[in-house]
């Protein structure tokens, strides 16, 4: 069977990108391998309508909602492949699976790499964050701690000391514009430069970070800046153009379509900016384009 649509990736861009394109009456096939980026996450914030809600319930919903349709249809594994056909795109499952489509909305997702500090991986999405309007809210005021190991904390800097009393951890070679400098110090952030070389605290919880002197600074939850890669080689096989953001390469979109006609992209990896309520906005774009480049394929047929 040929479907009128793959989506790859099944977190909030891939299902919001299915859901659209699911109700136009095409048939709809849904790869997801089951590896959101925000599964390290207990909940989901500033999402409407589903704020506090942990995003695999989030998820579980969705695709619920999806099976409802008669037309949808999901497969749960890994795409490893896409190439372009005539009239469409295959697509290869690990185990051998081929399927095809008319077009490809690719909701990839990102791999996060992250400062390589003791304790710190083992607390990301608890208590070691990236994003303020994500998690600012639930940290309670507390003292907060920004780990900077690129420019880019100086934005995260500016606002988080709204969440709270900030200290700027800046890792050795780090160095800030001075108007940056400036502001850090206008907001009230304390800049720390002797280097992390630890995180304490039982479990997942953080109650400070230890510094290369010995001296531990209290923090309830530490930002981090981690880099990014996209987390399928698909985008690269397909030919993608590819754009650098602040964090790493993306897939650059316009209104959802990419540089190759007939493949879509939302969410993490078509984005510069990274957010619940983004990612799946996105993906409805990028359901939308994928739905008109349906009826144009149509149209010259």
């Amino acid at each position: 069977m040929k479907y009128d649509a793959i989506v790859v990736g099944g977190s909030f861009a891939g299902l919001s990108a299915a859901m659209q394109l699911v109700r136009t009456r095409r048939n709809i096939l849904l790869i997801d391998a089951g590896r959101p980026r925000n599964r390290f996450a207990e909940a989901s914030h500033g999402f409407l309508g589903q704020d506090g809600v942990a995003p695999a319930e989030i998820r579980r919903r969705a695709l619920e909602q999806l099976a409802r349709y008669p037309n949808f249809t999901l497969l749960e594994g890994e795409a490893e492949t896409a190439e372009r056909r005539l009239g469409g795109f295959k697509v290869g499952i690990v185990g051998g699976r081929l399927v095809e489509a008319s077009v490809l909305v690719l909701a990839l997702g990102v791999t996060d790499a992250l400062p390589e500090i003791p304790g710190l991986a083992e607390r990301w999405g608890r208590t070691v964050l990236h994003c303020p309007y994500c998690h600012g809210y639930e940290i309670g005021g507390g003292p907060i701690g920004i780990l900077a190991s690129s420019p880019l904390a100086a934005h995260q800097g500016g606002l988080l000391p709204d969440w709270g009393k900030t200290t700027m951890f800046v890792e050795p070679g780090i160095v800030f514009e001075e108007e940056h400098h400036a502001m850090l110090l206008a907001r009230g952030v304390t800049i720390e430069t002797e280097r992390v070389v630890g995180l304490i605290g039982e479990g997942q919880a953080l109650e400070g970070v230890r510094l290369e002197d010995g001296r531990v600074v209290q923090v309830d939850a530490l930002f981090a800046q981690s880099k990014v890669s996209i987390a399928s080689p698909l985008a690269s096989q397909l030919g993608l153009e590819l754009e650098e953001g602040p964090q790493g390469l993306h897939i650059k979109v316009q209104m959802g379509s990419t540089s190759l006609p007939g493949v879509f992209a939302a969410g993490d990896a078509a984005s510069p900016m990274h957010n619940a309520t983004l990612a799946s906005a996105s993906g409805v774009m990028a359901g939308i384009a994928a739905h008109r480049a349906l009826i144009e394929a149509s149209l010259w047929k």
